[in-house]
């Protein structure tokens, strides 16, 4: 067993571990949010026909060649065609044929001008400008052509991406399936938010944040609950997680004092250990465990340091699982906005929040950094990645960054 290891071999060491994802089919009207599985490839134009992008009339532009206001070009309108309809007839030249908004183009014709550009007085329109061919003509394919990839595998299928799909005639699309993570909460001093607070016990927080992360990755928490410090009881507890989710965590446990027994519980269930603790702060007593080819991953008690250790080190497994193609974090360098006077020994990440101005990254402490503070990660896009070995901070200097929290900002 490993202990004790650094953030990135830890990483890399689960990444391998995680089974690949797995593969289903989902409606469109289920689809927001979800990960491609496969490629979507178009078998039809998008529009599949030439039409009309407005409503006037289709003519042959050369029957405009000498139009003027004082000698308008009159041709006969010989049908009307609206959106879903196709013209029973074709343009010739002397003729015109009127069309609505998203009506196809009649044959013949090769220019549509706009209804409020022409006069008009029984069958006959007058034209007072000439026209160059192909004006307020919407092709065939414009917006997406036959055999066009429109959609890689891996990308997250938005709104306007969804919308696409069901332009192109999609109606069950392949997705990578919802990983399923099992959160438990250990520890005899926590209790659920509906109880009431007594003297000795605080509320459980981490249940509530991870599958709120979970939820917001696209992955589905199921809340396994709270379990007392026993061994018997947690051993029971993870049990019923594997056999419900895809990936287990538990916050509370870790450690090493007399009442931090998640490691004993793993072994007593048979998982493998992969590492225990992880050379950072916060959240260094981080355990791994293999059971069945699925991960248990035992955080942290702490609030603060739960929530940075999941953003670390198990997002980047729901991302795989769930066919993301940037699975870790981004890094990026930041100017330091405000000091920050304690040394670090040991590698640490500060919360911060990230701020672009003229093109410069610039990171500013969103407060108190302590294991236990949950009101400093609220406003936290980034940690700030101090080497072990570092002394105090000073605003202005260059420092390293980790995108965290679930953040989309584009640096």
């Amino acid at each position: 067993m490993r202990t004790g290891i650094p953030l990135e071999e830890a990483q890399t060491l689960l990444l391998d571990l995680i089974p690949p994802a797995k593969e289903c089919q989902v409606t469109l009207d289920n689809a927001v949010g979800r990960v491609l599985s496969q490629d979507i490839q178009t078998t039809i134009n998008l529009p599949p026909f030439d039409k009309s992008p407005l409503d006037g009339y289709a003519l042959q532009a050369k029957d405009t060649k000498d139009a003027s206001i004082s000698n308008p070009a009159i041709l006969n309108v010989v049908e009307e065609v609206r959106a879903g309809y196709v013209p029973e007839k074709q343009v010739i030249s002397g003729t015109a044929i009127k069309v609505m908004t998203g009506a196809p183009l009649p044959k013949g014709a090769d220019v549509i001008i706009k209804f409020e550009d022409v006069n008009r007085t029984g069958n006959k329109v007058e034209l007072f400008y000439p026209l160059k061919p192909g004006c307020n003509i919407i092709r065939a394919g414009e917006d997406v052509c036959r055999g066009e990839v429109i959609a890689q595998k891996g990308t997250v299928l938005t709104p306007p991406l969804v919308g696409l799909l069901a332009g192109i005639g999609v109606t069950a699309i392949p997705v990578v399936s919802k990983v399923k993570v099992a959160i438990l909460s250990t520890g005899d001093e926590v209790i659920d938010p509906a109880e009431e607070l007594t003297p000795g016990k605080i509320y459980n927080s981490n249940l509530h944040s991870l599958g709120a992360y979970c939820s917001q990755l696209g992955a589905a928490p199921l809340t396994i609950g709270i379990v007392p410090d026993e061994e018997a009881a947690i051993v029971e507890r993870i049990t019923q997680a594997l056999e419900l989710a895809d990936l287990v965590i538990t916050t509370g446990g870790v450690s090493v004092g007399d009442y931090d027994i998640v490691p004993a519980a793993l072994k007593k269930i048979g998982a493998d250990i992969v590492f225990w603790k992880v050379d950072m702060k916060p959240g260094s007593p981080v355990i791994a465990a293999r059971y069945n080819n699925k991960l248990i991953i035992g955080l942290s008690g702490n609030p603060a340091a739960a929530f940075i250790t999941f953003d670390l080190i198990v997002v980047p497994l729901i991302k795989k699982m769930m066919g993301f193609e940037n699975k870790l974090p981004l890094k990026f360098s930041a100017i330091l906005g405000d000091d920050f006077n304690k040394a670090s020994d040991q590698r640490r990440f500060l919360r911060a929040k990230v701020q672009k101005l003229n093109d410069i990254n610039y990171v500013k402490l969103t407060g108190e950094q302590s294991n236990g503070v949950l009101k400093s990660m609220v406003a936290c896009n980034v940690l700030i990645d101090v080497p072990a070995g570092s002394g105090p901070l000073q605003a202005g200097q260059e420092v390293a960054a980790v995108m965290v929290g679930g953040s989309d900002l584009l640096l």
